[in-house]
């Protein structure tokens, strides 16, 4: 179903998981955001465990949303971003859940590593502000402008 609302995803805000552990990173997210011409919400969770109880509604996280994306760091605290998107991509009820890579490594072993657990797309971060910047306008257009995203069935 096309996105009749260019600032909108079938009528509504965006949900966006944000797996990150890095505070600058959360702070530089957060703002691209919401400077972002799309309308979201965005969510945090800082490390491997907490982003699986959001993802499966447990705990502290029974009423989270569904995320559209996630956009995932791959070196995180108690579960890494390898895990997690291995539980995402084996899950019926999360699979179709399009997944960023979003990692300092540009390491093709974990560039492999990712496609083989089938990411949706992997960048490497930018290390300065007008970069990140940009780049979270770019992921924001291309996935939520350009993209047919599935439409999401809560669980």
């Amino acid at each position: 179903m096309p996105n009749t609302d260019p600032g909108t995803f079938n009528g509504r805000p965006i949900e966006i998981l944000l797996v990150e552990d890095n505070p600058g990173d959360v702070r530089l997210t957060r703002e691209a955001m919401r400077e972002s011409s799309i309308a979201n919400n965005l969510s945090v969770v800082t490390d491997g465990a907490a982003a699986i109880e959001f993802l499966d509604k447990r705990g502290a996280f029974v009423n989270a949303p569904v995320p559209d994306l996630v956009l995932l760091d791959l070196n995180l605290p108690k579960i890494s971003g390898h895990d997690v998107l291995r539980h995402v991509k084996g899950s019926n009820d999360l699979k179709m859940i399009p997944v960023i890579a979003l990692s300092t490594s540009g390491a093709e072993r974990d560039i492999q590593a990712c496609y083989a657990d089938h990411v949706n797309c992997y960048i490497t971060k930018p290390m300065s502000y007008g970069p990140f910047m940009d780049l979270m306008q770019d992921v924001s257009n291309f996935w939520f402008r350009h993209v047919e995203l599935p439409i999401r069935r809560p669980h």
